[in-house]
């Protein structure tokens, strides 16, 4: 699946040892699945589903909560793209996880959305 591709846009809140910063500038040299607009979106490396593809914003924030309180519409857009991606993979079912803090297993501190899909998911999660 390839979904439409544009410019990144140059962000000055970003991180300089933040691996994620450099995915969504274009220097880690990830194949990026959308870029453009405020979010891109890649495939995780230890995918948990059939469909496991982690969509960040290109601004650097530690969280969906900050995130969500400084660019809402930028979060907004981050769900929309979780959409089209399950859409285009899935048959549009999808479970949309964020974790937030190193306690719920948040591993890198630049917020990304997992979108999961392609199999049967439990409840409750973890």
């Amino acid at each position: 699946m390839r979904l439409p591709v544009g410019p990144v846009l140059p962000y000055a809140n970003t991180m300089a040892d933040c691996f994620f910063c450099a995915i969504a500038d274009g220097s880690a040299g990830v194949n990026l699945l959308v870029s453009g607009g405020g979010v891109v979106a890649f495939r995780d490396i230890n995918p948990q589903a059939p469909t496991h593809v982690l969509v960040i914003p290109v601004a650097h924030y530690p969280d969906v909560a900050g995130l969500g309180a400084a660019e809402p519409e930028v979060l907004a857009e981050l769900v929309r793209v979780a959409q089209q991606i399950a859409d285009a993979e899935a048959g549009g079912e999808f479970r949309l996880v964020f974790n937030t803090g190193a306690g719920v297993g948040q591993s890198v501190f630049h917020v990304h959305g997992h979108v999961l899909a392609g199999r049967g998911f439990g409840w409750p999660p973890g």
